[in-house]
């Protein structure tokens, strides 16, 4: 027998219902927000990256936060940006935004909780981005305002690969050119967009989003977000969910719906007019002011319902984006000591590993000393790269080179595996890589047969790829200073891999170029600012870069290069080539039938940017990276190149330049060359 009354007043059930929300309302409101990461420069890098106790920046610091905080109530389009102070180096600068989707109440709550967790996992830092899922908080001692920022990547990358990779490619290729078109042309204060592909090839539907800071203008948004989508393909290709994140902007891909679908989505096309519905009247008995109880349960019921069902979704959508995840990030490490030793082999082991370090096992010699092929008791096979004793590198040097260079994890790199430190020996052991360098095919007659098109643009597509991560995905800055055809290996896959990182300049995130009395490198690659005056960059490699696209193309090698059009090396060669209109002249013979006309035309032009005299106007490696993988982006024209003036003996020549010279053969089986190296430490 049901002993709810049949009527209830209106008073009775409004109180029951309002009982009812506020028992289920604090089990779904007021969690912690989803925290990401954060990055916040310390003094293990740069003293001057952080601030004093109770300093004039620590005061307006706190101004900024308290400002932040509060503003996070008033915001209508969760962002808001705030300065504190007036006197620089002390003025503080900051900014949230929240994700585009999320209600005011979540932001206000990840603002609030972001002001306080900041300080705690960054203290005395003056530059800070903290990410969580639901805003993003930032401050600096220099303006961030209106400034696309993309210094720092932080990538998020689901494990579980697509069913058909090529239809899955397709259709996030869709998603994503309309979610960053709509999202940086945005006009309603928000630079927010999410869109969706279903039922593409009868597959997993494809979920987008794309968000800028609101303070960018069209252009800094679109180039920002572009440079995000431009990362998938090298860090997540055929993944079934990614994301990647700057300081300024990011984009986000699942294939289920991971957002509020009905925020920032494409406008639905439009309808036809219908006619208003015929109104209706509630009739109900005179005098009566009571409810049934039908009417109870058809309120409480759907409402209890569906709280539940939120509470369950969000605890299941939150553990999921915790586990799931894989971050590629570079980490601070707080256990470099243990990680050192885990790294670290005996030298019987290496020994034994090859032979004794006899000449049957020798596959290469470096300017740093000679490469041996090597097999581990565990079966796995290795090449030992055995340092010369002279190389005036201290055990501690060695050991901070060692750790740096084992955090670099890329596909486009060659792993280091561990290395030896016993007496004077100092021994690099790193992953065997099975076909060779690419000297090796590209510059004999015979074996460059087996590079067809499509494994040349592969190999540049890699190289590119390669070298964005060390100039700007990974933790510090690297300038290889030494990128050639001998430094790349290449796998049973032909997928190109950068190797030799002996002359690299490691840099914070913040140094753009340095300086040097001792040049190192090999002529023909190295740029002009830095031959002549000692001065590299990022934009030197990039130089380096469009030499080697050059050469892979044409199956040429700059050094030793004469045309009897009178061109003395393969860079004016092109130029000429290019001016009168005819650039695919330049293509290697064996390539006729395989190529791609527009590919070797776009490969030609972008290496023609990348060795521009000026460094300024050639792309960084993110922008070679957009231009290799988007057609639609366009390419300016390019000024004349460097060229390397060359004697008739075609020997390189170099007038007024104090330099160590050596003959080099990078591991395994390159073609010797005239190098410079560098054999004191850095």
């Amino acid at each position: 027998m049901n002993n709810l009354p049949h009527k209830m007043p209106k008073k009775a059930l409004f109180a029951f219902t309002i009982c009812f929300l506020s028992f289920m309302i604090p089990i779904t409101i007021g969690a912690d927000p989803n925290y990401l990461y954060v990055e916040c420069p310390n003094a293990t890098l740069s003293t001057t990256s952080t601030y004093a106790a109770n300093s004039t920046y620590q005061t307006n610091l706190n101004t900024l936060l308290s400002g932040l905080s509060s503003n996070s109530y008033n915001s209508s389009i969760g962002f808001y940006n705030f300065t504190a102070g007036s006197s620089p180096p002390d003025v503080a600068y900051g900014l949230f935004i929240c994700r585009g989707d999320v209600s005011a109440a979540v932001c206000r709550d990840c603002v609030t909780y972001a002001v306080g967790d900041v300080v705690k996992r960054c203290p005395r830092s003056k530059r800070v981005t903290i990410w969580y899922d639901e805003c993003i908080l930032r401050y600096s001692n220099e303006s961030i305002f209106s400034t696309s920022d993309t210094s720092f990547r932080l990538m998020l990358i689901n494990p579980q690969n697509a069913t058909n990779a090529t239809s899955f490619r397709e259709a996030l290729g869709k998603v994503m050119n309309d979610v960053s078109a709509r999202a940086s042309s945005h006009d309603s204060g928000r630079k927010f967009a999410t869109t969706e592909l279903m039922n593409y090839s009868s597959l997993q539907p494809v979920y987008g989003l794309a968000q800028c800071t609101p303070d960018l203008s069209t252009t800094d948004c679109n180039t920002c977000l572009r440079t995000g989508i431009a990362i998938f393909p090298s860090c997540c290709d055929a993944k079934i969910g990614a994301r990647v994140l700057f300081p300024s902007c990011y984009v986000h891909y699942e294939t289920y719906p991971f957002y509020n679908s009905s925020v920032g989505a494409a406008p639905p096309p439009p309808s036809p007019a219908l006619p208003p519905p015929p109104s209706t009247t509630t009739t109900s008995s005179p005098g009566k002011e009571g409810v049934s109880s039908k009417v109870i349960i058809a309120i409480v019921v759907p409402i209890g319902v569906s709280i539940l069902l939120f509470v369950v979704g969000f605890c299941f959508v939150t553990r999921r984006a915790k586990k799931k995840y894989n971050f590629v990030k570079e980490a601070d490490g707080e256990d470099d000591i243990s990680a050192v030793q885990s790294l670290q082999y005996d030298f019987g082991t290496i020994q034994a590993a090859t032979n004794n370090f006899s000449d049957d096992n020798k596959i290469g010699e470096g300017g740093f000393g000679p490469v041996y092929k090597g097999l581990l008791p565990d079966g796995q096979e290795v090449a030992v790269k055995r340092l010369s004793q002279s190389s005036g590198q201290g055990a501690l040097e060695f050991k901070n080179e060692v750790l740096l260079v084992a955090k670099l994890q890329h596909r486009n790199l060659v792993r280091l595996l561990g290395f030896c430190l016993e007496g004077e020996e100092k021994i690099l052991i790193y992953e065997f890589v099975t076909n060779k360098s690419l000297d090796y095919f590209l510059f004999d007659p015979r074996e460059r047969e087996k590079l067809d098109w499509s494994r040349r643009y592969k190999i540049i597509g890699g190289l590119a790829r390669g070298m964005l991560y060390l100039h700007e995905d990974s933790r510090l800055r690297i300038i290889h200073r030494d990128l050639k055809a001998s430094n790349i290996l290449l796998d049973g896959d032909m997928n190109a891999k950068v190797s030799d990182f002996g002359t690299a300049r490691i840099f914070g995130v913040d140094q753009s170029q340095g300086n040097t009395n001792r040049v190192v490198g090999t002529f023909g690659y190295m740029s002009p600012e830095y031959v002549m005056h000692g001065q590299f960059s990022v934009k030197s490699d990039v130089f380096s870069f469009g030499v080697l696209v050059l050469e892979i193309i044409s199956g040429k090698k700059n050094n030793n290069f004469n045309q009897s059009d009178g061109s003395e090396d393969l860079l004016s060669h092109a130029w000429k080539l290019w001016k009168e209109g005819i650039s695919l002249d330049l293509m290697d013979p064996t390539l006729e039938g395989s190529h791609s006309r527009n590919e070797v035309t776009r490969c030609i032009h972008i290496a023609l940017l990348c060795v521009q005299d000026d460094p300024d106007a050639r792309p960084s490696m993110a922008t070679v990276v957009l231009m290799l993988n988007s057609y639609s982006a366009t390419l300016s024209i390019p000024q004349e190149p460097a060229f390397f003036v060359q004697s008739k003996r075609g020997a390189n020549t170099l007038q007024g330049l104090e330099s160590d010279q050596s003959t080099s053969k990078s591991m395994p089986f390159s073609v010797n060359e005239a190098s410079i190296t560098e054999l004191e430490p850095r």
